[in-house]
């Protein structure tokens, strides 16, 4: 099954040697330690918005409407001084400059003085993101874990999410450092606490295949200038 086949199918694809060991090695050493759980911002990062908008932008555009958008970016450090777990969930918000009312965008929220925004659904649907993962992951050192299918079923209630645990199969995103993890936002993921003293670090990166209506701006995309020649989808 190829890369398009398993996101359609399953919400999910890893996909291996995205970096190879010196890349990874160097990208890795040039990060150093995350804030806390994980630094956010990270398209500020000349570095690391460079590597989003060439060769990790490449390898979305295939699966993406229009030119792919990096729109935001995480570096995400999973380490003994900073461990923690996540509940099941989906990535239902846009982090954006300004609340501005625009229909079919809402509820607003507030987090870490940020703007965020629910957008419609068919906006979620043409979203893509990449975990791109600096070291080796597997259940030890907390590697995600995902409910395959999961993001055909449009937005999930509490109890919709506990219902899906029990009718769709669990999958452990094991993967070696330099692999990337492409994932669909409404996929439902979670993950364990490390019960290792290696490290997880991953660079996330969310890709949109989409413009935003004026007046609305991304808060961290690093081409904010893109513009569909077809309009907002």
């Amino acid at each position: 099954m190829n890369i398009a086949s398993k996101l359609d199918t399953h919400g999910f694809a890893v996909v291996p040697n995205v970096l190879d060991a010196s890349a990874c090695h160097a990208l890795a050493s040039f990060l150093g330690d995350a804030n806390g759980a994980g630094t956010r911002g990270m398209l500020s990062n000349q570095r690391v918005a460079e590597l989003a908008e060439s060769s990790l932008a490449e390898l979305v555009r295939p699966h993406l409407p229009f030119s792919p958008i990096p729109v935001r970016g995480i570096y995400f450090d999973k380490r003994p001084e900073t461990n923690w777990l996540v509940a099941w969930h989906q990535d239902l918000t846009l982090a954006l400059k300004s609340q501005v009312d625009v229909t079919g965008f809402g509820p607003w929220s507030v987090k870490e003085g940020v703007p965020h925004v629910q957008p419609p659904m068919k906006l979620l649907e043409q979203m893509l993101t990449v975990r791109l993962h600096l070291d080796d992951t597997d259940a030890d050192n907390g590697a995600l874990r995902v409910l395959s299918s999961t993001h055909r079923l449009g937005r999930l209630s509490a109890e919709a999410i506990q219902n899906c645990r029990e009718t769709h199969n669990e999958v452990l995103c094991e993967a070696k450092a330099g692999d990337a993890l492409l994932m669909r936002p409404l996929l439902l993921h979670a993950s364990s606490r490390s019960t290792s003293a290696r490290r997880r670090r991953v660079l996330h990166i969310e890709f949109a295949g989409f413009p935003l209506p004026a007046p609305l701006e991304w808060h961290e995309a690093s081409c904010q200038s893109f513009k569909s020649p077809y309009g907002v989808p």
